[in-house]
């Protein structure tokens, strides 16, 4: 995008999410929904499509550019990002990785306008950060696809027009080659939708269980087509690997927004007749969390130019996303500290952000996979033993 272009994009999503979304952060937690005005601006906005080619009514984003706008966007409740998430990470990074271009023009462009919200369907009740374990299988029945499976934790789930569902079509490949990808639309028979998880934190984001009980698709729901049966986990690590720079830039964005609470605080707040922001502990305190921040905002700019180069599409997403998760909960976990008994109680802005932080250490791999993944990388045979 030109220069001058991207700034006033920037520009006004900051407008968006600091004067429209920033005020309404207690109640989208409070009630566990997103208003339905904020998602139609999100709509107007093109943010469904921020990542998607522009020749499907995306954006067409560099993961450069793409960091940036996701730091503008972490400023506030995750549940926003969320919202328009799937369709410009996991789930529509499915199709322009390895669909069809039937597939692409039929559904990138509804993806693209928020016409129609995606789902990625691919963690399951004992395949969680490890995806080649999943069970869900399919089989060819004439010229259907038959689905039977599970899936867990499934983001936007209760909300989803489609879903792209990785299921077993080959039981005697290796783990990871046997798995191929289906588009499969909400409310085909034998879908079912289970209630939304209550979960700990990033209330208005909703996930739930999903379930195929002999659901039947028609040949043509293969991502891919023919070339893509049995390519499902490639395409899938591929998603996750932009999916993880994504991810890591709302942290920084988060981390940004927790400072800023911690120093208004520190500003304001007395205690023994003095500002605590005058207290040498409490000064270090945010001097931590503002070097954190620092260091996680080179990290994932540095690993969104390598990605958009090609020549880092593994430990850079694995490196920033651990970094940044683990660094966004210090930050998080200082910014309570800060406040003090006031940074426990409901309806204070940290509390929700260290509640909201805590899973980004376990979506999208969890730190201890990342660990594993750069290691791995790094030692290659040598880590076989």
């Amino acid at each position: 995008m030109d220069a001058a272009d991207f700034s006033a994009v920037l520009s006004e999503v900051r407008r968006f999410v600091r004067d429209r979304v920033v005020p309404l952060e207690a109640e989208i937690d409070e009630k566990d929904e997103m208003p339905s005005d904020i998602r139609e601006v999100a709509k107007k906005m093109g943010l469904f499509g921020f990542a998607l080619p522009e020749e499907y009514g995306g954006l067409g984003l560099s993961m450069y550019e793409e960091a940036q706008l996701m730091f503008e966007l972490g400023y506030t409740t995750p549940s926003l990002r969320s919202m328009f998430g799937t369709n410009n990470g996991i789930a529509g990074h499915v199709l322009m990785v390895g669909g069809t271009e039937e597939q692409k023009a039929h559904w990138l462009p509804r993806i693209a306008s928020g016409d129609v919200l995606a789902s990625f369907a691919l963690t399951e009740p004992e395949a969680g950060s490890d995806p080649s374990t999943l069970t869900t299988k399919a089989h060819l029945d004439g010229d259907e696809w038959v689905i039977n499976g599970a899936k867990r934790y499934i983001t936007n789930a209760p909300l989803a027009d489609v879903f792209m569902v990785f299921a077993r079509t080959d039981p005697d490949a290796p783990r990871t080659r046997g798995i191929s990808t289906f588009l499969v639309p909400a409310g085909t028979p034998g879908l079912t939708v289970a209630p939304k998880d209550h979960k700990m934190g990033q209330f208005g984001a909703w996930t739930a269980d999903v379930f195929f009980d002999d659901v039947r698709v028609p040949a043509s729901a293969l991502v891919g087509g023919e070339d893509g049966l049995n390519r499902g986990f490639g395409t899938a690590m591929g998603c996750i690997a932009h999916g993880r720079v994504h991810i890591s830039a709302l942290m920084v964005g988060m981390a940004e927004r927790l400072v800023d609470e911690s120093v208004a605080y520190a500003s304001t707040r007395k205690q023994s007749g003095k500002l605590i922001g005058s207290f040498q502990l409490v000064q270090g305190l945010i001097a931590d969390s503002q070097t954190d921040y620092y260091a996680g905002r080179a990290t994932v700019l540095e690993a969104a130019r390598a990605f958009d180069a090609g020549t880092d599409t593994k430990i850079g997403p694995s490196c920033t996303k651990y970094f940044a998760s683990e660094m966004v909960w210090r930050v998080a976990d200082r910014a309570v500290q800060i406040h003090g008994g006031a940074g426990y109680m409901r309806g204070v802005a940290v509390e929700r952000f260290y509640r909201d932080a805590r899973l980004f250490r376990i979506y999208e791999g969890t730190s201890q996979v990342q660990q594993v993944i750069i290691a791995k990388a790094l030692l290659g045979e040598a880590a076989r033993g």
